[in-house]
């Protein structure tokens, strides 16, 4: 695999811009991510989903499939830079897709359907500094649940994707797309941009029945009580399916709680993910503990199908 680690300067993907999806039931989509906390605008036959005072659409819904499968991922790049995207996909032996101006449409080496759009960096500039939660003296510290509101994402943090073949998985979003690998364990990676982000803006799992699919979507709150009033939130309203959570991951050191949704993937109430700044090179752990080790510091166990794709045929 060729080696741009440690190369300053190259161009790169700066974001996970947009995931999409397709479910059999836009209502039931709509109730789940609406109860989730995201702000759900319909229209149609989608749904967009974004977070509440911005403007950017994180993940766009389409209903009516058979069953939930992953239509496409759309990363974000910067303008000067999309010729060398397109040089790159060429010399690996990808022809597009489509191909426009600002855009090019392509199917990654194990069949994956990946956007390249001209963007604004949608991913951080830098890591947000947790607030302490307050510690009383001589009044109550914690408020009654009668007044606790519904808990809203503050943004989406990453997505991880199931693949066939994690090596040439690896090998393409590395050469062709400029991303850096900030650890792998055992059938699963994380990976980085060098434009800064968190640990990961995106992962990939090797999918044990084989095939492409979506695993789950990570959106960040603002602290652990934040994690587990969305979780009650959450279970408050039906959605009790085998999730995971509380816990806290070892690589990204992020606190999680995971959702089963109504198709058997997930999403993630995440908070306090390790960040990587543009310019600095994150040594890997590459061949480290066995996975059970590494993905999680403290919590429950892993569900047993945690790691199933659904979407295999």
């Amino acid at each position: 695999m060729t080696d741009i680690s440690k190369v300053s300067k190259v161009p790169g993907v700066h974001s996970l811009d947009h995931f999409v999806l397709q479910v059999p039931d836009l209502n039931e989509a709509e109730k789940f991510y609406t109860t989730f906390g995201l702000d759900v605008q319909r229209t149609g036959n989608e749904l967009k989903l974004g977070c509440f005072g911005q403007d950017h659409i994180w993940s766009i819904i389409k209903g009516g499939a058979e069953r939930k499968k992953l239509d496409y991922v759309s990363f974000g790049i910067f303008k000067e830079d999309i010729d060398v995207f397109r040089e790159r996909l060429e010399k690996y032996g990808i022809a597009p897709d489509e191909t426009e101006q600002e855009r090019i449409m392509f199917r990654d080496p194990c069949g994956m359907l990946v956007e390249l759009r001209v963007a604004g960096k949608s991913s951080p500039r830098s890591k947000r500094t947790p607030q302490p939660m307050p510690c009383t003296v001589g009044g109550r510290g914690a408020p009654f649940r009668r007044e606790i509101k519904q808990v809203h994402p503050q943004r989406f943090a990453h997505a991880l994707f199931f693949t066939p073949d994690i090596k040439k998985t690896l090998d393409f979003y590395c050469t062709v797309l400029g991303l850096r690998i900030s650890d792998e364990a055992g059938p699963i990676a994380f990976l980085h941009g060098i434009y800064g982000s968190d640990h990961h803006l995106v992962a990939f799992a090797e999918s044990p029945s084989g095939g492409i699919g979506y695993h789950h979507s990570s959106w960040d709150v603002g602290s652990i009580e934040e994690i587990g009033l969305g979780a009650m939130q959450m279970e408050a309203a039906g959605y009790t399916g085998k999730g995971w959570g509380l816990g806290r991951h070892v690589l990204g050191s992020n606190y999680f709680h995971y959702v089963r949704d109504p198709w058997n993937s997930y999403v993630e109430f995440n908070f306090d993910i390790d960040y990587i700044p543009e310019g600095m090179y994150w040594e890997p752990n590459m061949d480290g503990p066995a996975p059970e080790d590494t993905l999680y510091l403290w919590g429950p166990g892993v569900p047993e199908d945690f790691v199933i794709n659904y979407e295999a045929k």
